[in-house]
Formats: structure tokens, sequence, C-alpha cells
């Protein structure tokens, strides 16, 4: 029996190809209730671990919590204890609203551990970006059965959106593989970032005419 292989694989540097057992974990909270937005800020402040707090657009009283590790007992050791203490402990949990993911890698990415550890931590913690939008996704079964040259063309039609939002500044996309994480048993949590929120809801409108999303994905958000 071949052995099990489970390291990320990037692109090809200096002639050896990257490889590399870390990964990033981040998991995407959401709550109602909150009527104090700066006691939650002085809790994270005082907290020993790294985080993003969002105010929830279609909920007055609504807020997330987006915290990341390399080791997934961080979410039960660290996070979960100031959770369970004021200011949050008397805010109501909305668990159907829950993400966790993880990084990955393509094959492709010319700096594997920029990639995995570093990216997606400096997309959400940047400061002249507020915007997210956050959602989960889960592909058609349909999707796995085609061939790798068949899955190419419609991936790279998807990506070359992301691609072309991201050379304009207008969204940074933050991809996570949620395979056995989460209720609904998704495939993905997908986080697009920008300064402004037009543009988010212009990729995600954009994205839904492509193939992948408009036969193979069965559910989003």
């Amino acid at each position: 029996m071949e052995e099990l292989d489970l390291r990320e694989k990037g692109g090809v540097r200096n002639g050896v190809r990257q490889t590399s057992d870390e990964r990033l974990f981040m998991q995407f909270l959401a709550f109602t209730g909150c009527v104090d937005i700066p006691q939650l800020c002085t809790a994270l402040e005082a907290a020993t671990f790294e985080g993003v707090l969002y105010e929830d657009l279609n909920d007055p009283q609504g807020v997330g919590l987006l915290t990341w590790s390399s080791q997934p007992a961080h979410f039960l050791d660290v996070v979960r204890p100031v959770l369970r203490r004021e200011p949050f402990r008397a805010l109501i949990p909305l668990p159907h609203y829950s993400m966790l993911g993880r990084t990955y890698a393509l094959g492709h990415e010319p700096n594997l551990e920029d990639w995995l550890m570093h990216r997606a931590r400096r997309s959400v913690t940047d400061p002249a970006w507020p915007w997210a939008v956050w959602y989960p996704l889960r592909r058609k079964g349909e999707f796995n059965t085609l061939t790798p040259e068949e899955q190419m063309p419609i991936l790279r039609e998807h990506g070359t959106i992301g691609h072309s939002f991201g050379a304009a500044n207008m969204a940074q996309d933050v991809r996570l593989a949620c395979f056995g994480l989460d209720r609904d048993d998704n495939d993905f949590v997908i986080g697009l970032i920008g300064k402004e929120l037009f543009p988010l809801s212009t990729c995600v409108q954009a994205m839904r005419k492509t193939k992948q999303t408009s036969t193979y994905i069965e559910h989003m958000g």
C-alpha cells in the first residue's frame, strides 16, 4: 500500500518542489444580543490571541469573531475560555453561522509558506480593507467525478474572475477547505475582503454566471 502523503505541495522553488506540514485553521463565530461593541474590543485587546471582530450589517446587535491558529486545539484551549467569560458570555451564539476551515495549496504557489501561514492573516487584518463577506459552499458530487482535464477550465474560469478583482484592488479572497469540519458538510469557506462593500457583492454576482457556480454548486451560504 502506498504511504499517505498529507503534506501541502506548492510550486517548484530553487529547483525543488515546496512541501509543508503546516497550515492555518480559521474559525468564524457569530453572535447577537451585543449592545456594547467597545466592551468586546477591550476584552479582545486583553486576550492572548489574534482575531478580527466584525459588526453584522444585517443585525443591529450582531457581531462576528474570526480567529486563527496552526493548532486546532487553540480554539478550545485559548479562545473558548474568553468566550465563556463576560462580556462574550452575555451574547447569544448563532451556531448556524459558524465556519471552520484550513488553508490549502493547489500545487503552483511560488511561496508556499506565505500562502499557507501568512497571506490570509494579512488580508483579514488590513485596516484599509474593513468590509468582509464570509460564506460556506458545497459542490455537487458530480464535480468530483470529472477528470482533472475537465475540472481545469471550470476552475480557471472561476479563478480568472477572482484574479481580476484582486488585480483591480477591489477584493482579496480567503479560501479555506472545510471537509468534515462543519455540521452541514460543506467543502469550502470563502472570505471576500474589500475596501468597500459594493465590489464584493459584484464579485459574487459575476461568479454566479460561471459554469462551476451555475452547474456544480449544491449550496452556498
